[in-house]
């Protein structure tokens, strides 16, 4: 495995990565985005579309692109997007974790509304006090 200096995130890692709780798809991941996380509470962070740092472990990752369901890669393309307008960031910036997550609160319930409800991983979200404080069930 490498080293990562500098993590690259795509837009929705940037806030979903808050409520990381040990779980995965397999160790493999788990482990990378472990690392990765490491990297970026330890630094900068480059603001990326598409396949991230995190992506590339993942055993759903298929020449860059997302094969975990028919439409998923366009549809986490959108949710990318939307982040990052929410996040007021743009593709190519730099920011530090404690920056994202201070912007949380102002942003979070837009996003809650639109992602969370129906998201695959919202049973593992919901277990953490940070998570039921931003969408305001805590």
């Amino acid at each position: 495995m490498y080293t990562i200096l500098m993590p690259a995130l795509r837009g929705h890692h940037l806030i979903c990565l808050h409520f990381f709780d040990g779980s995965g798809y397999n160790p493999e991941f788990i482990a990378n985005l472990e690392k990765t996380l490491d990297a970026a509470e330890d630094g900068d962070i480059e603001v990326c579309s598409g396949a991230d740092d995190i992506c590339m472990a993942c055993p759903s990752l298929e020449n860059n692109v997302c094969n975990n369901s028919e439409n998923s890669d366009k549809e986490i393309r959108g949710m990318d997007s939307s982040a990052i307008e929410l996040l007021n960031l743009s593709e190519g910036s730099k920011i530090k974790w404690s920056e994202i997550r201070s912007m949380l609160h102002q942003m979070f319930p837009a996003w809650h509304k639109r992602y969370c409800l129906d998201c695959q991983w919202r049973h593992t979200c919901q277990k953490l006090s940070i998570f039921n404080e931003l969408s305001g069930a805590g």
